[in-house]
């Protein structure tokens, strides 16, 4: 989900980054009188199943003193993986020139949907998007979800194909 909860990242991110973490996104998805808070973590050198399990412990701490969620909810923490979800503008600009899935809170240009290449982000908090040769100018507050196209390249002898 692209809409982060403010107080959660806010109490959250300083404990990320105090372990040498970059703390990708969070999401909060409520389902019933149950929801799971989502958070994904980074580093330049990858994220290991250890990494998430000591920011999991610490997080858990945090969140148990602060409550900041009604309810019962499971605690998920993950590296943003390789189809990577978006969250900022900024995640947007490091992967200008990547492919991306959009899904729109509303239409624009008559489509919900769009998927291409990021060409970059200008002012007023837009995303630059290249689509099937047309340049679309979606608003970041627009965005429902956002996902970058992993582009995969297998080596099949002494040949290279995209997978």
């Amino acid at each position: 989900m692209y809409k982060q909860n403010r107080k959660i990242v806010g109490l959250i991110e300083p404990v990320v980054t105090a372990m040498g973490y970059v703390l990708w996104g969070v999401e909060h998805l409520k389902q019933g009188r149950h929801s799971l808070l989502r958070i994904y973590i980074d580093k330049p050198d990858g994220i290991t199943l250890s990494d998430c399990e000591t920011v999991s412990r610490q997080v858990t701490g945090v969140l148990d003193v602060e409550d900041p969620i009604q309810g019962t909810y499971n605690l998920e923490v993950s590296s943003p993986g390789l189809d990577r979800p978006m969250f900022t503008l900024m995640q947007f600009d490091q992967f200008v020139g990547n492919n991306v899935k959009i899904n729109l809170s509303a239409k624009l240009d008559g489509r919900r949907k769009l998927s291409g290449k990021i060409t970059g982000t200008g002012d007023n908090c837009l995303i630059l998007l290249e689509d099937d040769g047309k340049e679309y100018k979606v608003p970041e507050d627009s965005i429902e979800h956002a996902r970058i196209v992993p582009e995969i390249l297998i080596n099949i002898g002494n040949k290279r194909e995209n997978g």
